[in-house]
């Protein structure tokens, strides 16, 4: 039986290039678990192992790791940055109890790290914050700090301060030892000296160590009665204080420190410790019915409970599918057999491994509280729970966001065909983002995903890992078709066939919803015209037309259907009769309704040297964007808009070209918003010819 008050189950997460998985590998080195550091720019870190990983120097899948400090067993998870693969990050949250926001010195809070701050809001993880590449040109710590308040509206700890800024930072004092560490240029992480704090910093030290304590005691009331006495608690009243401070989320423990220069990183890894909550600390899961309704059942953590593990990874590998588990209550043992609720089958476990990134140590059982990967599983899929057979029940699953952007694809040789759908297939096991559909009219293979790089990793993938060569056909945007007019009208289904017939009468009213409100359906019939076993039969005729608008073939979005009168017939009336009217009827009343395109529009984050600030404006509004603001850093201007989808393929290589190689940007699906008549006009004539084509 292991002690859980020793586990830390913790993911690290940032926007792109603020230094996650620098931060994991140093952490790896002084846990031991490495002796070499690789560097991302050398394409050579152990995190990042896929082939695309390495020559990008980005993050794509989230990697798992188990690692010890002072005791303490860590299962850490590096995520991604990036915004096309933000739901690495959303699955890793939901099976962590803790987490580390990295954030760049000198970028500070970047349109990534506020979407991944409010996933881990979302999910109530408990967070350290860690100020990173202090050693940086621009980089300012209690600028970011500030921006932590205005832009997150989080309340940062501040446990360290920087010594020295830019090329002169040489370490960080700890608040509350009021001590210095300082690192030779040695750049080894244990060639440090404990000093006593700087001189000149001793008033700056004081006025944040008070701060601090302030903060901290506000946890406890005898320790802020005594506070106020003008009696200062000892320590170990002070971290208790904000241990619990962190696990309730009331503020953030913020670190700052240099994982390229290797300073900084030992204080982190003790936060971690003291103050981020084991396993038994955070909000027990809640369980749902296969309805999705909670039952008031908890997944507690503990190994003497049923099993409860969530399957939140899958990933391909030379050894087959590996599934990633978080095991939140019993045990897992090799050769036991385990129940998936979502398919009702049950799976026999046959190895368990602890993963290092892409090593791995064999084990014949796991508890409450690890992190595993299963090799084996069947028919495990992203967000599946495994229990116990003799004691079903379900945990909260994961919802993911729809598609935005598809590609046609083909394989180049014909023979590649089945070669190239069971690569899919994997792909779509590991990524629920990602989808894969046939076009039933042309045949050709759609593959939707979250922005343009998303779907140009996958398309590698296929060609490296899968050895499938394929054409790319140019990327579609995901247009949606929505009305503007409100239409009362009715339609009567009849149909007469030797012996009994068809008939449904429906009145009904059809109008705009607000906008991302979907499809709605309400029934106000009074007196019985139309019998209430009906009703459903007209919600499903309408909801089987939402896929096919009547402009282009999109999906309807934001409308609602009210049924407010109609007959039916004792004899020949039934549910298909309804259902059949309810079709007919979105046909007749949604082309008098005012249809009209509505395109995604992204929320685009662009950064720029301050000298090119007006030809990316320009070319933002070029290309129909709504400039949302700009705000100047140290070393650039970040410029905010809301810019079309369809506006904005192939933006990277005109940004760089614009900005000679310096510009960067990030975008994320925001909103639908009516498509220009022009626009709308030239997508309905282009789908119109590809059709008749067909």
């Amino acid at each position: 039986m292991t002690d859980l008050s020793l586990y830390r189950n913790i993911g690290i997460f940032a926007h792109v290039d603020a230094g996650k998985t620098t931060t994991t590998e140093r952490i790896l080195k002084l846990t031991g678990k490495i002796h070499k550091l690789g560097e991302v720019h050398e394409g050579e870190s152990t995190m990042d192992f896929m082939a695309q990983e390495a020559e990008r120097g980005i993050t794509i899948q989230s990697a798992a790791t188990t690692c010890f400090w002072k005791d303490h067993r860590f299962n850490i998870i590096d995520t991604p940055g990036h915004v096309d693969f933000t739901i690495e990050v959303y699955r890793s949250l939901k099976v962590l109890d803790g987490g580390i926001g990295v954030f760049c010195g000198s970028g500070g809070v970047e349109p990534q790290s506020e979407t991944n701050w409010r996933y881990a809001n979302d999910s109530e993880v408990s967070r350290l914050i860690y100020i990173n590449k202090l050693d940086r040109i621009g980089a300012d710590f209690f600028r970011v700090v500030k921006q932590v308040e205005d832009v997150l509206g989080a309340r940062p700890l501040v446990m360290t301060l920087p010594i020295g800024t830019e090329d002169k930072f040489v370490g960080v004092v700890d608040l509350l030892t009021r001590k210095a560490w300082i690192w030779d240029e040695s750049g080894d992480p244990m060639k440090y000296e404990i000093q006593d704090v700087p001189a000149d910093m001793a008033e700056q030290v004081e006025e944040w160590r008070e701060k601090l304590i302030e903060t901290a005691v506000e946890e406890d009331d005898d320790a802020m009665e005594k506070y106020l006495e003008g009696e200062e608690p000892d320590l170990d009243t002070v971290k208790r204080c904000i241990r619990k401070g962190t696990i309730n989320l009331s503020f953030f423990p913020t670190y700052c420190g240099s994982s390229f220069k290797n300073k900084g990183v030992q204080l982190v890894l003790d936060g971690v410790v003291d103050y981020l909550p084991n396993p038994t600390e955070v909000k027990p899961q809640p369980e749902v019915d296969l309805e999705g309704n909670e039952t008031g059942n908890f997944a507690i953590v503990d190994p003497e409970k049923p099993l409860r593990a969530l399957a939140f990874k899958i990933m391909d590998d030379r050894f087959g599918a590996l599934t990633f588990l978080r095991i939140y209550s019993g045990k897992l043992e090799k050769g036991s057999t385990v129940l998936n609720t979502f398919t009702g089958k049950n799976e026999r476990i046959g190895r368990i491994v602890e993963m290092h990134a892409d090593s791995r140590n064999e084990l014949d059982t796991a508890q409450a509280g690890d992190i595993v990967a299963v090799l084996g599983m069947k028919n495990v899929q992203t967000g599946h729970t495994l229990c116990d057979p003799k004691f079903p029940a379900t945990l909260e699953p994961m919802v993911f966001p729809d598609p935005v952007i598809s590609i046609a694809i083909a394989p180049k040789d014909k023979g590649s065909n089945e070669k190239m759908g069971i690569a899919l297939g994997k792909m779509v096991q590991e990524d629920p983002s990602f989808h894969v559909e046939t076009d039933e009219d042309s045949g050709e293979t759609i593959l939707k995903g979250m922005g343009e790089l998303h779907l140009d990793i996958k398309v590698d993938i296929l060609k490296r890992t899968h050895n499938v060569d394929v054409i790319v056909g140019k990327p579609q945007v995901a247009y949606r078709e929505t009305i503007t007019q409100r239409v009362e009208d009715e339609y009567t289904h009849k149909k007469q066939s030797g012996g009994s017939g068809q008939y449904g009468k429906i009145n009904y009213i059809i109008e705009p919803g607000e906008p991302g409100s979907g499809f709605a359906f309400a029934s106000a019939v009074t007196g019985g015209n139309v019998p209430r076993e009906y009703w459903p039969a007209v919600e499903k005729g309408f909801k089987s037309m939402l896929d096919q608008g009547v402009l282009a073939g999109f999906p309807c979005l934001d409308f609602k259907v009210t049924l407010t009168d109609g007959a039916f017939h004792a004899v020949d009336s039934s549910a298909i009769a309804f259902e059949i009217a309810a079709k007919a009827a979105f046909r007749q009343s949604i082309p008098k309704a005012g249809p009209q395109l509505i395109e995604p529009i992204m929320k685009v984050d662009v950064f720029t040297p301050e000298d090119h600030v007006g030809d990316v404006i320009g070319d933002l509004n070029r290309r129909r964007g709504m400039i949302k603001s700009q705000e100047p850093g140290a070393t650039g201007v970040r410029v905010k808009a809301d810019v079309p989808l369809s506006e904005m393929f192939g933006y990277i290589g005109d940004l760089r070209t614009m900005t000679s190689g310096r510009g960067q940007f990030s975008m994320e699906f925001s909103h639908y918003m009516p498509c220009p008549k022009n626009v709308a006009d030239e997508v309905i004539k282009e789908v119109t010819e590809r059709n008749k084509k067909k």
